[in-house]
């Protein structure tokens, strides 16, 4: 089980990452999501709340110069399940799950981003909350090395234990191009207090690269969630 700080401070260039897992004293299910950006456009984001979850924004509207992979809905909630991705297969996601269909059948439908030469990958996870306890799902779609083909990864993980976490980034580290995330989700370990978790994630990504960060507690007893966004850009 890995240090989330120390994978961070050694990595100039995760991309957008994914962290879901449950805290250490097994009390609350955690969620959270990074993004950093290498371009201006990228780099003029925010994250604002929208309903019970999150979604970008340009934070200068006069510099966005290519809104279709930037701007999306990040996390949705629906029912007992709560939706995280990098892009705008989070609505994808929520469509099939509100026509009875899977997490897996809506990103079928989906691939890779078509930012050549990058391919940027989907990643994408759901928490399914259920008799006072949750699972959850995690899915990387990644190109097949040539922008040609997509290959999908599903990874399930039911009853997670306590202070456990897996965490899926776009890039395995910077380059030109950008090289696709590899493996399984790592495991990673996650602390009892939101704020330490926010600050050991935000504290540790690239300074220069960085984006914004939205961190979620959500009590199994049905008590009070809590969150943190953090943006660069305020």
């Amino acid at each position: 089980m890995k240090n989330i700080s120390e994978l961070l401070k050694s990595n100039a260039y995760p991309g957008r990452g994914i962290i879901i897992g449950r805290s250490a004293d097994g009390n609350s299910a955690v969620a959270a999501y990074f993004t950093m950006g290498r371009s201006e456009n990228s780099r003029n984001r925010v994250f604002v709340e929208a309903g019970e979850g999150i979604r970008t924004k340009a934070f200068d509207e006069s510099k966005l110069t290519d809104p279709s992979l930037v701007i999306y809905n990040a996390v949705r909630v629906l029912g007992s399940k709560l939706i995280v991705t990098n892009g705008d297969q989070t609505d994808t996601i929520n469509d099939f799950l509100n026509s009875g269909k899977s997490f897996k059948e809506a990103l079928q439908t989906r691939e890779f981003e078509p930012d050549a030469p990058n391919y940027t990958p989907r990643i994408s996870g759901i928490l399914t909350f259920e008799n006072g306890g949750f699972s959850y799902e995690m899915s990387i779609l990644k190109n097949n090395g040539e922008g040609k083909a997509c290959n999908r990864y599903y990874y399930e993980y039911d009853m997670p234990l306590d202070g456990e976490a897996r965490f899926i980034h776009t890039y395995e580290t910077d380059g030109e191009p950008l090289p696709s995330f590899i493996g399984e989700p790592k495991l990673v370990k996650l602390k009892n207090d939101i704020n330490e978790t926010a600050e050991k994630i935000w504290q540790n990504l690239n300074e220069e690269n960085k984006v914004s960060l939205y961190v979620k507690y959500i009590p199994l007893d049905g008590g009070e969630t809590k969150y943190i966004i953090i943006n660069k850009n305020i």
